[in-house]
């Protein structure tokens, strides 16, 4: 085995691991259940799950499309466009936040008008949280379509244009089911980098419970009064995040 490689390898491991690890032994085992339980708890993870999976959905219907646009057109500032989606992947959640805020406020560029002409604000709602993951998620669905787009064998669409099929037909039957398990995988990270959202959710959400209080900002503020329930609260988003990678990630990634 290259040595070379290994221990750098098994450092990075235990760098990552470690942290988790300490959450697990630091854990409150005994109050575990009553603090899981509670009912301002389940509120935030109900919350957390329901907006996350609105927003995977929100950034299919819009993602998928923008993807084919990019790997399978041309057009003048193609490349452009494609740096402008990946963007939010790498500038602060919480500056998107303010980007949302100044656009979608009650007297943001968008937003004033949506207030104007039908009574629409969507800041500190759940709509809000929906859009904040969103924006943050997309890029992570996009990249990964476009990456299986350009990958997938382009003849089996040629000889069904041959053929006689429409273009739909062709995006439906052929496209769709040979990159299907790249839309798969690139759902998952979508869903998971949506449940984790932060910064862009309480600068354009806020932080109210019942409301746009996510398991994320839960986290945030338990730390602050509790540190054991931040723990716990820490775990129960850790445990479903890995779940879901560790089960749908995988079954759409051995069948690529």
């Amino acid at each position: 085995m290259p040595w070379i490689l290994v221990l750098p390898a098994v450092i990075g491991v235990l760098f990552l691991v470690l942290p988790f690890a300490g959450m697990l032994i630091r854990a409150p085992w005994t109050t575990m259940g009553a603090r899981v339980t509670d009912p301002d708890v389940l509120a935030a993870l109900w919350l957390s799950l329901s907006t996350a999976t609105v927003a995977t959905v929100v950034s299919l219907i819009i993602g998928v499309p923008l993807a084919w646009l990019l790997a399978r057109t041309e057009f003048p500032g193609r490349r452009f466009v494609r740096a402008l989606v990946t963007v939010p992947l790498v500038i602060p959640p919480v500056v998107g936040g303010v980007a949302l805020l100044i656009v979608l406020g009650r007297n943001g560029l968008v937003g004033q008008y949506l207030d104007a002409w039908f009574g629409l604000t969507l800041p500190f709602t759940s709509a809000a949280v929906v859009i904040a993951q969103v924006f943050v998620a997309m890029p992570f669905l996009v990249i990964s379509v476009e990456g299986a787009l350009r990958g997938a064998d382009r003849r089996y669409e040629e000889a069904a244009a041959t053929l006689g099929a429409s273009r739909v037909t062709i995006f439906t039957r052929v496209t769709l089911p040979m990159v299907l398990p790249g839309i798969g995988a690139g759902a998952v990270l979508c869903w998971a980098r949506a449940l984790g959202e932060f910064g862009a959710t309480i600068t354009f959400a806020g932080n109210f419970p019942g409301t746009t209080q996510t398991m994320p900002l839960a986290v945030y503020m338990a730390m602050q009064r509790d540190p054991e329930a931040a723990i716990v609260l820490s775990l129960v988003l850790l445990l479903v995040t890995l779940v879901v990678l560790a089960t749908l990630r995988e079954r759409w990634m051995s069948t690529a």
